[in-house]
């Protein structure tokens, strides 16, 4: 599966689509953990709260840049499109949010991970398999 994901990256019809899929979702996660330290340690919220928050905020910033970049060719344009996809978006990336709070939870309380190295773990797992569902055919 893996070796697969990597040779779309480089060859076949969907290859630019795939790497710009790719570095929107570095870029989110990388966004999501900025936010979710600033949150904790400015705004003086509780870890998990703050994740939360964080999460929810990178999947609208994910839609709005696939939707103009990675899937430019078939965006959606009109509000109601628009919409329609940002509230499926929501719906399957959103489902996924309380799995990966799960993660952090454990990782921070039962093994005692600091809780950003703990939600770079969590989301990345995640990462990996919504990236791997988007890819194939969510849209």
């Amino acid at each position: 599966m893996v070796r697969g994901l990597l040779r779309r990256a480089v060859d076949g019809p969907h290859a630019m689509m795939f790497r710009r899929f790719v570095i929107v979702g570095t870029v989110a996660a990388g966004v999501q953990t900025a936010l979710l330290v600033l949150i904790v340690e400015w705004g003086d919220l509780q870890y998990l709260l703050a994740a939360a928050i964080s999460i929810e905020t990178t999947i609208i910033l994910q839609y709005f840049a696939n939707n103009a970049w990675t899937f430019r060719t078939s965006r959606h344009t009109t509000p109601r499109g628009y919409l329609g996809g940002l509230v499926r978006t929501n719906l399957v990336r959103g489902s996924a949010i309380p799995i990966q709070l799960g993660v952090l939870w454990a990782l921070v309380s039962a093994a005692g991970v600091q809780y950003v190295l703990a939600n770079v773990v969590a989301g990345s797992s995640l990462l990996v398999i919504v990236s791997a569902s988007r890819y194939r055919g969510e849209r």
